[in-house]
């Protein structure tokens, strides 16, 4: 079944835009907002509570990342079996059952469960949601409904870093009961939002009429692009707060408020770079977005003046959550809906598996040479890089539908 050819029935039985978009933003912010960004500011208090030390609590918020992998990574089989809308609805419940698990300190086994489980159930919201949505959503509005959706995930990073930290002060269990109150809230709100867009989608066609979908050029040259940037990402999602507390001798205090500038640009970015989308094409927004982060993640290499450094933090915090909204709006343009949840997936996978990498060879880099700017310059090339990957797709629309 052709994608345009069930927009009028998925029109007639999903539930309005705004709901779908509502339900995508609250899928991604319980998802990867809450379930891995929420735990980097628990870690001190983990330590200082006694539940972990400081090297079992870095393990554990490595084993998120892992278990997103393992996520990405099956979500497809998965949907090949049940439909989509309740997938995504199991996995809500599910990260909300976790953070109610890590309330209880039952042991590193316990919250190594708990951790892999949470980012298992991230990827499969982050590879579902939003081409769930986005299949069913018409293509002039794709750009700004694709950015709310990502904006869930910017709410999350920022969220992170103000509410928190002030959570923590009544004890690490009643913050993470609070964390699976407001999970299991979101997911309240997201339920409706998901109502019958599986079965009225192109994607809920049975095994014999799914057609799988094709790894051709321009798809390939997407997957590289995509995790290009996330090499760009590293150096401020890694290193950025700790460049500013250590390395500008500013402390940790000033180190945290930048943090919260990149949130608020995480936040804003996926509507702004939604609405570019809707005027010059996601391809064209995608390569201006990975220019100007590029250049956002060179600035403290000519300037470490504090309006150098809020510049950075939010036009890093900004595209850096815009891009991920632009690199799924740039799927649709080049695979069928029903292709969609199959290739986001590959997108996904190549951008966790560069970006858990690079963290490792960045933090290798680091030690030998102590040096931030070498990172900030790898950051830098590597966008550009991106940049001009994906210029060279546009020589090979024709591949896209062979």
């Amino acid at each position: 079944m052709d994608a345009e050819a069930a927009l009028p029935l998925v029109q007639r039985t999903a539930p309005p835009l705004w709901r779908a978009a509502l339900a995508g933003l609250c899928a991604l912010l319980i998802g990867i907002g809450l379930s891995r960004f929420a735990y980097p500011p628990l870690i001190p208090a983990l330590i200082e509570a006694h539940w972990f030390n400081a090297g079992e609590a870095g393990y554990l918020g490595a084993t998120n990342l892992a278990g997103y992998l393992i996520g990405a990574g099956v979500t497809r089989r998965m949907a090949e079996r049940c439909a989509a809308t309740a997938l995504i609805k199991g996995a809500m419940i599910v990260a909300t059952a976790s953070f109610v698990a890590c309330a209880f300190p039952l042991g590193f086994a316990w919250y190594f469960l708990w951790r892999l489980v949470s980012g298992v159930v991230g990827g499969v919201l982050m590879v579902l949601a939003a081409p769930t949505i986005l299949a069913a959503t018409p293509p002039a509005r794709r750009g700004r409904v694709g950015g709310v959706i990502f904006t869930g995930v910017g709410i999350g990073i920022a969220l992170a870093g103000t509410l928190v930290p002030w959570l923590v002060r009544f004890g690490l269990t009643p913050a993470w009961l609070a964390l699976g109150a407001a999970s299991a809230l979101l997911t309240l709100v997201a339920w409706s939002g998901f109502r019958s867009r599986q079965t009225a989608t192109p994607a809920a066609a049975g095994p014999h009429t799914r057609q799988s979908a094709r790894l051709t050029t321009p798809i390939l040259l997407l997957m590289v692009a995509y995790a290009f940037y996330g090499v760009g990402f590293v150096p401020h999602t890694v290193f950025w707060v700790d460049y500013i507390a250590r390395g500008l001798g500013e402390g940790l205090r000033v180190g945290g408020s930048y943090w919260v500038v990149l949130g608020i640009g995480a936040a804003c970015g996926p509507v702004m770079s939604g609405l570019l989308a809707e005027r010059i094409g996601f391809s064209a927004s995608l390569r201006l977005g990975l220019v100007v982060m590029a250049l956002g993640v060179a600035l403290p290499l000519v300037s470490s003046h504090p309006l150098a450094l809020a510049a950075s933090s939010l036009a890093v915090g900004a595209l850096g959550t815009g891009i991920t909204s632009l690199a799924s709006g740039r799927v649709g343009e080049l695979v069928p809906s029903a292709q969609q949840h199959q290739v986001w997936a590959w997108v996904t996978i190549a951008f966790s598996v560069v970006y858990a990498g690079m963290g490792y060879v960045m933090s290798f880099l680091f030690e030998q040479t102590h040096s931030y700017h070498l990172l900030f310059a790898v950051g830098a090339v590597a966008l550009l890089l991106g940049a001009f990957i994906d210029l060279a797709s546009l020589h090979r629309k024709g591949a896209a539908s062979s």
